[in-house]
């Protein structure tokens, strides 16, 4: 093991990495180079700056990260699934190297998380090369997915509470969001809504006493099949219109225009057994027709197959919220439901199954 003053111009935090089972390695195992050279340049040839998380991390950590590998982190299924649904096999080309300038650098690997900032945000060592078995929230999740979750969550929207969980405990993402989940281990996924409600608000030690006739007004069996919690329990969140990407000078760059802050009550575009209710709350994602006109002429043909008013689970969770004030808080108030006077010309037709044409009516009660 070279002195510890080698290992200091390669980033390392303290003295306890040299002794650690990672720290015992030595660099060539995981990042290659050559073992016993005399000058850098020799030393670092064939040097990955990002070492393969099969290649070097399954043989320690088999089942976790052959699963990562089908994870929604590394193979960006869910935007691939909504691509093709949209568009059609002689675009893809198109499309995948639209993918490869804007969106690859969403891709994770296990050292990613586990090491390092996400390239996304820039990457760079979290704290030397300490491997933490929990991610720093703020410098890994928060940095992918920090301009609308992260302000929803912490209340960083003007006028907007942060989420309750946020608030009352200051509760990180991973005590919702699993490692399970998040490595993929809990089966293959097409898109972030596939398979049954994960996390679950009423899983064991967290909302699992909440049922009908629990002795909370609202908490009806025609509530609990009529809709998800998020209905009753999320507050304004953002939604963002018209994404184009393009390129400037070479630099790939996209635009969002505008972010709005709102809520909308919509019919379930994913009603199935596992998501049984007839409303939820949905969010206006950044797609038009033309988004991706800079690649190629009508790379969207099929625009209208997807919704752009998607299945949404804000992160804006309180308590008490202005449609559970009363019962005409919610019934018979026409500006919490998604209609067509909501949408812009152009996605009429891709949202004809999501807007809600007859609105629950007023019942003139109160609490």
């Amino acid at each position: 093991m070279p002195p510890l003053e080698a290992w200091e111009k390669v980033y390392i935090s303290d003295e306890t990495f040299v002794d650690s089972i990672h720290g015992k390695l030595g660099c060539i195992t995981c990042h290659g180079g050559v073992s016993g050279a005399e000058d850098k340049e020799t030393a670092h040839e064939g040097v990955v700056r990002e070492p393969d998380s099969v290649a070097q991390c399954a043989p320690c950590h088999t089942e976790t990260a052959l699963a990562d590998q089908n994870s929604l982190h590394s193979t960006l299924g869910g935007y691939w699934a909504v691509l093709a649904a949209r568009s059609t096999e002689d675009k893809m080309p198109q499309l995948e190297e639209m993918m490869e300038n804007h969106c690859t650098k969403c891709h994770t690997s296990c050292g990613q998380c586990h090491v390092s900032m996400p390239t996304n945000l820039g990457g760079g060592f979290t704290a030397g090369h300490e491997f933490k078995q929990i991610p720093p929230m703020n410098l890994t999740c928060t940095g992918c997915h920090g301009s609308r979750i992260n302000d929803e969550y912490k209340g960083k929207n003007e006028g907007v509470k942060a989420d309750v969980h946020w608030i009352k405990g200051g509760m990180p993402c991973f005590d919702c969001h699993s490692a399970d989940e998040m490595h993929g281990e809990l089966g293959e996924a097409a898109y972030r809504y596939d398979g049954p409600p994960v996390p679950s608000c009423q899983a064991e030690g967290c909302h699992d006493t909440v049922a009908a006739g629990d002795g909370i007004a609202y908490h009806t069996a025609l509530h609990f099949e009529a809709m998800s919690c998020q209905v009753c329990h999320s507050t304004t969140y953002k939604n963002c219109y018209s994404c184009h990407v393009a390129q400037e000078d070479g630099v790939p760059f996209y635009k969002i225009e505008p972010s709005v802050l709102d809520f909308k009550i919509g019919r379930n575009p994913l009603q199935s057994e596992e998501r049984p209710w007839l409303y939820v709350p949905v969010r206006h994602v950044p797609i038009d027709p033309e988004a991706f006109a800079y690649y190629g002429e009508d790379l969207l043909p099929n625009f209208d197959a997807v919704p752009t008013w998607k299945y949404a689970t804000p992160h804006t969770i309180q308590r008490n919220t202005p449609q559970t004030e009363t019962c005409d808080a919610c019934h018979g108030n026409a500006d919490l439901f998604l209609s067509a006077d909501d949408l812009l010309p152009e996605e009429l037709e891709a949202n004809k199954d999501v807007i809600v044409e007859e609105i629950p009516p007023a019942i003139g009660g109160g609490n």
